[in-house]
């Protein structure tokens, strides 16, 4: 079962406070260690503390590490990270802070020194979420307004401005949306990257069945403010009403546009998107766009659409859908797997996966998907 989780940073959110917010929704603490193990690190521990904040209890993920070195070049850091099974978002959220410190002091981000987070805390940190959101079978990352707090931070280059600029610059990047929370650090870049690698979405809580609410506490215990991140997890729910669909026409795009369209468009998260032959005014051939996508992709799709036709406009309308369940299954068609849709009333193989086999085998299509559904071994010839 896959889950949504979505993120309340209403007091900001740092690397420990997003790992002991995942511990409290029950990401198990041995495994997420054994996953941080495997990347060969050593001299380093992680332990989960129930604390107080502002009268709410947390888990503040503890990590300690023997060598407390903080300066690093991003690449060692990194070649600590590849070695876990963890590693794509791990590392995605270290090359991000790279990225942005180069941006800022103009070198190159493969060399580019970590100075105040060039710590191997990054490493368990980082590795830890990762492996937390897999351990979670979290699919989808949303969070809301970031509180962003200002002044100054003392660091190796001198006093800087908060928030940091390679934080700055990371929220930035992601569209993030911040409000202010006053003085001090509230966001790290850690965090920041994080979320960045997570490839989160900002908005709204999303639909979803609601499973376990969770708490990560930061380090410091200010008076009059809970210092946690709050985090929800929960079930998508099955599309139904709420679907938005996109419509333009077009009349000088060319058809191999038109299906790169298509394609971008699905691999963008639409639910659909198809095109239909039209006469425009005075004879003119033709198109008709059409994208249906759910709420929180209807913006990305729309201006996919704008982008790639130019078109200097795009209908917008509501409409219910109803999603009855499904399930896939793979089978084996004489040493070929084939993916197999299963729903209420019928069963459909994958069209792809059927032309391989039927390619591979010297069959039919049709032959190849009777069998892939169940049918018996027919003495079709091969072709």
């Amino acid at each position: 079962m896959t889950h949504k989780l979505w993120l309340n940073p209403f007091s900001g959110i740092s690397g420990d406070m997003f790992l002991g917010a995942l511990l409290d929704l029950g990401a198990p603490l041995d495994d997420v260690r054994a996953a941080v193990a495997s990347t060969g690190l050593t001299g380093w521990s992680l332990d989960a503390q129930r604390v107080t904040r502002a009268g709410i209890s947390a888990t503040r993920a503890v990590v300690t590490v023997e060598d407390t070195a903080t300066e690093r070049r991003a690449a060692e850091l990194l070649a600590h990270i590849e070695g876990s099974p963890d590693a794509t978002l791990a590392a995605a959220a270290v090359r991000a802070i790279a990225e942005v410190e180069a941006a800022i002091h103009g070198s190159d981000p493969a060399e580019v020194h970590l100075h105040e987070i060039g710590g191997l805390d990054t490493v368990v940190d980082t590795v830890g979420v990762a492996a937390a959101l897999r351990l979670l079978d979290v699919t989808e990352v949303g969070s809301g307004p970031l509180a962003l707090g200002t002044g100054t931070v003392e660091t190796r280059h001198g006093t800087l401005p908060l928030p940091a600029p390679a934080t700055a610059a990371l929220l930035a990047s992601a569209g993030a949306p911040v409000t202010g929370a006053g003085e001090g650090e509230t966001v790290t870049p850690t965090g920041a990257a994080l979320l960045v690698a997570a490839r989160t979405t900002f908005g709204p809580v999303p639909a979803m069945t609601l499973h376990r609410v969770g708490y990560g506490a930061g380090g410091r215990d200010p008076a009059g403010r809970a210092n946690v991140l709050q985090a929800l997890i929960g079930e998508p729910l099955a599309a139904s009403a709420g679907m938005t669909l996109l419509e333009t026409n077009v009349d000088d795009v060319t058809g191999e546009v038109l299906g790169h369209l298509v394609e971008r468009l699905l691999a963008a998260g639409a639910g659909d998107a198809w095109l239909t032959p039209i006469v425009m005014k005075k004879g003119r051939p033709a198109h008709t766009v059409h994208v249906l996508a759910a709420p929180e992709h209807a913006a990305a799709c729309e201006r996919i659409v704008l982008a790639e036709t130019g078109s200097l406009g795009i209908r917008r309308s509501h409409v219910d859908r109803l999603a009855l369940p499904r399930h896939h299954t793979t089978v084996q068609v004489d040493g070929h797997e084939i993916r197999v849709k299963h729903g209420p009333w019928g069963a459909k193989p994958e069209h792809d996966d059927v032309a391989a086999a039927a390619a591979a085998l010297g069959l039919p299509l049709r032959e190849v998907a009777r069998r892939a559904v169940g049918g018996q071994e027919s003495h079709f010839p091969a072709l």
